[in-house]
């Protein structure tokens, strides 16, 4: 899948920060989700430190008038382990495969990175990625979650056979 010619990924910084809580937030409340601006959110008002300077990564789908119409990160949950975070996709580009693409980065990204696992948390009513997230590979694992806005955990093995030896 190629991205759309007006479309660049990129690292995301702090000062993409309104633009992408803008979107963040809008799709939660599309799908009757709050967002959680002191909680589950917070890390959105500290993208470098909570990512880039921890050992993740965030990125974010933008526009070439600037526009941000999609996100995904990695938190460094500890050495071997990941979480995917914020992967959420504008209204008007979803049904495109960028949900699949940003997915792809992520992994790629995670493996790169070194980590040998992904975890997720996500909300049953985001049943569009919950599907996404199955194809890969994902399995729905029992574990507590983090947030109170998600009732669903997955995990993700990113080791492939012939990666160790």
């Amino acid at each position: 899948m190629r991205l759309p010619e007006d479309v660049t990924l990129r690292p995301a910084t702090d000062a993409d920060g309104e633009a992408i809580r803008h979107l963040i937030f809008g799709v939660l409340r599309e799908y009757g989700l709050q967002p959680e601006p002191d909680g589950t959110d917070a890390d959105l008002f500290a993208i470098t430190a909570t990512y880039e300077q921890s050992g993740g990564w965030f990125a974010c789908l933008v526009r070439d008038d600037g526009t941000v119409v999609g996100t995904v990160a990695l938190f460094n949950v500890d050495a071997v382990t990941c979480e995917l975070r914020k992967m959420y996709l504008a209204r008007e580009v979803r049904g495109q495969g960028l949900g699949a693409f940003l997915l792809r980065q992520a992994i790629e990204t995670a493996r790169r990175l070194g980590f040998q696992w992904m975890v997720l948390e996500t909300a049953s009513v985001l049943k569009e990625a919950i599907a996404l997230y199955e194809r890969a590979g994902f399995q729905r694992v029992t574990q507590p979650n983090h947030s109170c806005r998600c009732d669903a955990v997955y995990r993700l093995g990113l080791v492939r056979e012939g990666d160790q030896g």
